[in-house]
C-alpha cells in the first residue's frame, strides 16, 4: 500500500467573483483552511502557483471554475481532513452559499504512485472517465471507492452491512 497514494481533485463554480464581497466567508478561509490541510495527518501535496495561490489555476476548459487537486497518504487521511476536520466542514457547509450546482460530478479520486504529483490534464482525463463511465479503479469516488492497485482486499460477509475494504 506504501507504493499508492490518493489523488484527488474537486472544482467549483463561485456564482460571482471571488474579489466580490460576497465571496469573502470563502476567500477569508481559504489561508487557514489550506494551512491545516498542508499540516494534515497524511498529507502529501496540494497545486497551487508559485505563489501560492490555488484559485489563479485555470482549468477545465472554464476560467470561472476554481480547482481544488492535492495527494494524500491514503482514503481515510484525505476524509479525515474532508470530512471530520471543522475548519474544512465550516466552509463545505456553506458551499450552497456562493457555488453553484455543477449537476454532474465535481470531485473524483484515483490512485497515484507514491511521490506523483499530477497534473491539471491528468486530474481532468480523470474527471471525464468518470463522467463518461462511472466509478472505475481509474476514477471514482468517497462514495464508491477503489483499494489500491494489488491491494489485499478482505471479502465481506454475507449480510454484512458494515463491511467496506480498508486501505
Amino acid at each position: 500500500m506504501a507504493d499508492w497514494e490518493i489523488a484527488q481533485v474537486n472544482i467549483g463554480l463561485p456564482t460571482t467573483p471571488l474579489t466580490e464581497p460576497e465571496m469573502g466567508w470563502f476567500t477569508g478561509a481559504l489561508d487557514s483552511v489550506n494551512a491545516v490541510a498542508d499540516s494534515a495527518p497524511g498529507f502529501r501535496w496540494r497545486l497551487q502557483t508559485e505563489d501560492g495561490d490555488a484559485t489563479a489555476i485555470r482549468a477545465f476548459g472554464d476560467d470561472r471554475l476554481i480547482v481544488n487537486m492535492s495527494v494524500w497518504a491514503s482514503v481515510e487521511a484525505l476524509a479525515d481532513f474532508a470530512y471530520r476536520n471543522p475548519e474544512h466542514l465550516a466552509v463545505l457547509r456553506r458551499r450552497r452559499e456562493g457555488f453553484r450546482r455543477l449537476g454532474r460530478p465535481h470531485q473524483v479520486l484515483w490512485w497515484v504512485p507514491r511521490g506523483h504529483r499530477p497534473s491539471v490534464a491528468e486530474a481532468e482525463e480523470r474527471l471525464d472517465h468518470l463522467r463518461e463511465h462511472g466509478a472505475t479503479a481509474r476514477a471514482f469516488t468517497f462514495r464508491e471507492p477503489f483499494p489500491a492497485p494489488g491491494a489485499v482486499v478482505e471479502q465481506a460477509r454475507a449480510g454484512d452491512p458494515g463491511w467496506r475494504y480498508t486501505v
